[in-house]
């Protein structure tokens, strides 16, 4: 390893030449307080960040953190994600700007979502804290700059460093809140199964979010706190909270009703994000939903490959058997047949459904829409009449938006309707509606619902190889995955957080084919990936070290999957 100080006559030395005389610092480098190791610099200032790989290592004693913040595996996942949440404001903050051209000129890692996860940018062991950063060599058009690379690896990189890797620059007790809060939740949502709830809000909750496009709280001054009725309230102990109180959704069918802009949609999002931790201050730090838990919507024109939708789709004019249903364009209620016969496949156990989302014809068939449309030429057996047979015949609990079809009333155990953010329990009161207008409409659901047909996934169309003869796998955001020719279409997984997740799905496609061996189902296959990543970590999947990786469920594994139009079954 070299001395720092070696590297500066490197950059006079290559002032003003091609980018690609960057390629030259490639190595360690030993600063006082950390180590920089430089294993690959990219050839072009406009390289896209996560191509090059710069490691910034800090001896763990040095740090002065004590052993304590890691000892368990969950507070170690928090130490790292509250430490890259640090890192990544000290860098806003210390290297606020590109300066030349391209992504040149600036430091940062992976921007962090409102969740706490395990992620590639920041790794803790006994020996050190390791910070995976993007340093984007400055340029001036395609020529190097080292005046400002000179300020970057001298000045601004140390000054990071000692504000966000060293505990006397830490808010030891926001960094104890981190840790706290994520052993909280995973304690709480371990208890779920033995209530017999499928979720739990936590009284004093803050659930809108600013924006679509902005996940975090809106400010408490102007929204009301979460407050259970009390009829579903629970109480529980938690390790570090102590005792709490909010409303359990008990398993079966639940119905979420109300006036427009009441907060229906945004209670079904903290249930759809409480499959993971969250940060303290999100306003969703100790609503928990079951691991198993997907969010169902329709979406129109999705690939389907060899999937049984025959529990909810039959007899399709001129077209293929149902139980092995492909299409390059689903139509609405195909997609969500799909994409719940493909969740129920690999172990969803709660579905979520808005109805804003959802394709019509899917959710209901009214009485005078059954009078007029027998059900011989009905293609379609409407979700009205699936849901209950779900829960009581294979343990699938729903919880469903719903604010236009009073139908769904007679299939329902709990009904919350919400009123100016606030939930109240009006089953009572739902059941001497349906003694008071009582549904004329006919059972179309059959005697029994079936489980979807397994299908074993093949390995040879998964190649990542673009047209260009390149291996190409990257998640411009966190909707769109690019993977060899394919450009993936994910707007209908609501689930996906950050694109470094499906940056992470995309690699375990390619790393799982070794597992796809004709024999194996997609379920075995997506148990023996995520085993694998759980004994040896992230790292497994991308032997360069990259920093742009953060943990994934296999549900979402599996609806990327499911959506490449070259993902081929036997």
């Amino acid at each position: 390893m070299r001395p720092i100080k070696s590297l500066q006559p490197q950059l006079e030395k290559i002032d003003g030449k091609d980018y690609g005389a960057y390629q030259s610092l490639c190595g360690s480098y030993r600063y006082p307080d950390f180590d920089l190791l430089i294993e690959r610099i990219p050839k072009d200032p406009y390289a896209p960040p996560h191509t090059g790989v710069y490691r910034v290592r800090v001896n763990r004693r040095k740090s002065g953190f004590p052993d304590e913040n890691t000892r368990q595996d969950i507070h170690r996942i928090a130490f790292c994600d509250y430490l890259a949440r640090v890192f990544y404001e000290n860098c806003k903050r210390l290297s606020p700007r590109r300066r030349g051209t391209g992504n040149s000129g600036i430091i940062t890692l992976s921007r962090p979502s409102q969740a706490i996860l395990r992620r590639t940018s920041m790794i803790v062991t006994d020996e050190y804290i390791e910070a995976r950063i993007f340093l984007g060599m400055p340029a001036n058009n395609r020529s190097i700059d080292a005046g400002t690379a000179e300020q970057m690896l001298f000045e601004e990189l140390p000054a990071i460093l000692r504000e966000s890797l060293f505990t006397d620059s830490i808010e030891k007790e926001t960094l104890l809140s981190y840790l706290h809060a994520a052993e909280d939740a995973n304690f709480l949502r371990r208890q779920l199964d033995t209530l017999g709830l499928v979720a739990f809000i936590a009284d004093g909750s803050i659930l809108p979010r600013r924006s679509g496009s902005d996940d975090r709280p809106l400010d408490r001054e102007n929204v009301l706190a979460f407050q259970s009725p009390e009829s579903l309230r629970i109480s529980i102990n938690l390790p570090q909270a102590g005792r709490i109180h909010g409303m359990g959704i008990p398993r079966g069918v639940t119905l979420l009703v109300g006036g427009g802009y009441h907060g229906k949609s945004t209670l079904l999002q903290a249930i759809e994000q409480g499959v993971f931790n969250h940060i303290p201050g999100d306003g969703r730090e100790r609503c928990v939903s079951l691991p198993g838990t997907v969010k169902v919507r329709a979406y129109s024109g999705r690939p389907v490959t060899s999937t049984d939708i025959s529990s909810f789709i039959q007899n399709i004019p001129r077209q293929m058997d149902t139980s092995s249903f492909s299409t390059t364009n689903a139509s609405g209620s195909t997609s969500q047949a799909a994409s719940i016969a493909e969740a129920i496949e690999v172990g969803a156990n709660l579905l979520l459904m808005d109805e804003d989302t959802c394709a019509t014809n899917f959710l209901i068939r009214d009485q005078r829409m059954q009078n007029l449309v027998k059900k011989e030429n009905e293609p379609i057996t409407a979700f009205i009449d699936r849901v209950r047979q779900l829960y009581d015949e294979h343990g699938i609990s729903t919880v469903l938006v719903l604010g236009g079809s009073g139908d769904y009333l007679d299939v329902a155990d709990h009904v919350i309707q919400m009123k100016e953010f606030l939930p109240c329990d009006v089953t009572g009161e739902a059941k001497r509606v349906i003694e008071r207008f009582p549904s004329e409409r006919a059972h179309e659901g059959g005697k029994q619902i079936k489980n979807p047909r397994p299908r074993i996934p093949l390995p040879d169309d998964l190649e990542p190889i673009n047209e260009h003869g390149h291996r190409r796998i990257y998640a411009p955001d966190v909707r769109t995955l690019m993977y060899g020719k394919m450009t993936v279409d994910l707007a209908d997984v609501e689930q996906l957080l950050e694109p470094a997740q499906l940056k992470a799905i995309g690699l375990a496609i390619e790393h799982a084919r070794k597992f796809m061996n004709g024999r194996k189902t997609l379920r075995e296959v997506i148990e023996c990936l995520m085993e694998e990543i759980e004994r040896k970590g992230l790292d497994l999947l991308d032997p360069h070290f990259t920093g742009d990786l953060v943990e994934f469920r296999g549900l979402e594994y599996a609806a990327v999957l499911n959506r490449m139009r070259e993902f081929s079954v036997q």
